[in-house]
């Protein structure tokens, strides 16, 4: 068989019957283990959650580093110009709704969650040094910008690459089998393959129904500053039903009317937030501090990059923070690398490299200073000064963490105004993630089809909201977080090989057999036009006789 079969499994037109059934099954059994033993699921996960962090920690930080140089060696090598598709193809989407969707399916959500919140957490409970001191304000920024810098684009990177080399190049289905085609050859369409596409269908689901979980509590915590909507169970799951409608009308539209749209309104929102804020803040701090995070980032990113807390440092810090960031990224990479790489044809791979490592990253370190850091400059001011009052900052992040963002806003002229906008951007972001996660679910199950039926992909979509619903009802969100890192494990044995197998197969690109024959043939000519035939000629004893032919007579 060269092919992934797929066939009608009742109202779904095309499915891969294997992976649709075993992705189905688990789900139902985990929501039913989650809803009605929650306690005992939490207890389940959340020490399979400590097993893995902590003595495994080392590895997913080796992982993310072998991907980081892997991805610095491709833009450096002479696999560079090789194209994803065609070697005369140009790009499907132009380099605006490009990065609009790449954001909106890597990490938009983590703006406005986390953007505020994390390096006041940091700050104020730094894993080395003094908490609230200038100092813990340089580590607090080094270390959100290594949980959202180049190491997780990279992991995106790598998987999004494979994907779209064996589909556009290949010409194999865009599914995470594909990736191990030089290993497995046509045994990708067989167990090991639906093994492998399921694994990868469960931490989809469960990481963005997990995000879409604990962002329905932020939207509660903005409408209830906003307006005085409650903040209960009953406003939560109705949220997430709005949520899901509207991720299944833009499902419904299809990916250039539907996700492109919303992913090009979502860049045009967090432009108009970010402007505002460093127009009517701190302007000449965000600046100065901006290149002097970089800065220190980039003096920093190896050693944080590689610590492993084994001299150092609060115990299980690292557990709690990097290793379950490097695990949730390795969870969502699958959804991610999926969707990037179904956007990514005409791209060269120096192109897709250079573009999802830098892009993404200055937007997020420059959203970072400017919400973040200047909360913490906020903080230290108020410190410095007994005069200058707390603005609170801290107090909000250890009552109510997606709370931050909106406290912060306080500072600024607009209030209301802007914390509905922020409002709006939480909903659309957790939209397009909603209907992205799901057109990709979608195409691992019905055997990497690109454009899957539309009412596989409502299914799915509605899938995401019902479970996000009854565990967020049931109290078992934790249990599903913790499920989703304990998946990371297995998929980052997956990423080693997928890393191993992507040059294995570049090695064997028919542009670069091409290029190897004419360096050969070129040389070849070369030497054999050379005033020196004989490259051996010391061991020889001496020049060949010379042989003259006698003269006609």
């Amino acid at each position: 068989m060269d092919h992934v079969k797929v066939g009608r499994l009742g109202p779904f037109p095309r499915v891969s019957k294997p992976v649709f059934l075993t992705s189905a099954i688990l789900i139902l059994v985990f929501i039913i283990f989650g809803a009605f033993f929650n306690e005992q699921a939490e207890v389940v996960f959340n020490e399979a959650k400590a097993f893995v962090s902590l003595r495994f920690g080392w590895f997913f930080i080796v992982v993310v580093n072998l991907a980081l140089v892997m991805s610095i060696y491709m833009i450096f090598s002479r696999y560079g110009d090789i194209r994803l598709g065609h070697q005369t193809e140009r790009p499907e989407y132009n380099l605006v709704s490009w990065i609009g969707m790449l954001f909106s399916a890597g990490i938009g959500i983590g703006l406005l969650y986390w953007g505020t919140a994390e390096p006041l957490y940091h700050f104020m409970a730094p894993p080395l040094g003094t908490p609230e001191s200038v100092e813990a304000a340089k580590l607090a920024m080094n270390i959100s910008f290594l949980h959202y810098g180049f190491h997780v684009w990279a992991i995106y990177g790598i998987v999004a690459l494979a994907l779209a080399y064996f589909h556009y190049r290949v010409g194999l289905p865009l599914a995470i089998r594909s990736t191990l085609y030089p290993l497995l050859g046509k045994k990708i369409y067989g167990p090991m393959g639906h093994t492998v596409d399921t694994l990868a269908v469960f931490g989809t689901m469960f990481g963005v129904v997990t995000t879409l979980g604990l962002g329905v509590l932020q939207i509660n915590s903005g409408l209830d500053t906003l307006f005085g909507v409650p903040n209960n169970i009953t406003t939560q799951i109705i949220l997430i039903a709005i949520i899901t409608v509207l991720a299944g009308m833009s499902l419904f539209l299809g990916l250039d009317k539907g996700i492109k749209r919303l992913s090009d309104l979502n860049i045009l929102f967090t432009v108009i937030l970010l402007s505002f804020v460093i127009i009517l803040g701190p302007t000449q701090f965000i600046f100065n501090s901006f290149v002097e995070n970089v800065g220190n980032y980039l003096h920093q990113v190896i050693p944080l990059g590689l610590w492993t807390e084994s001299y150092e440092g609060q115990d299980n810090w690292q557990s709690s923070w990097t290793i379950f960031y490097w695990a949730w990224w390795i969870s969502w990479s699958p959804f991610v690398g999926v969707f990037v790489a179904r956007i990514s044809r005409g791209r060269t791979i120096r192109e897709f490299i250079l573009g999802v490592l830098l892009i993404p990253i200055t937007i997020l370190f420059l959203w970072f200073t400017a919400f973040g850091g200047s909360a913490v400059h906020m903080e230290l001011m108020a410190a410095a000064d007994p005069s200058v009052a707390s603005p609170g900052l801290i107090e909000a992040v250890k009552a109510d963490t997606g709370s931050a963002i909106f406290k912060l806003m306080e500072s600024y002229p607009l209030t209301a105004a802007v914390n509905l906008l922020i409002v709006i951007m939480i909903v659309l972001w957790f939209v397009t993630s909603s209907d992205s996660a799901s057109f990709v679910i979608d195409m691992l199950t019905s055997g990497g089809d690109t454009n899957p039926p539309k009412i596989q992909r409502l299914f799915w979509a509605g899938t995401e909201g019902v479970i996000a619903a009854v565990l967020l009802a049931a109290g078992g969100l934790g249990a599903l977080q913790a499920a989703s890192i304990v998946s990371g494990f297995p998929f980052a044995i997956v990423i080693m090989i997928m890393m191993y197998s992507l040059l294995r197969g570049l090695s064997r690109d028919r542009l670069i057999l091409y290029r190897n024959r004419q360096w050969f043939t070129t040389e070849e000519s070369a030497e054999h036009n050379s005033a020196n035939e004989f490259r051996d000629e010391d061991l020889l004893t001496g020049p060949p006789d010379l042989i003259v032919e006698p003269k006609d007579k």
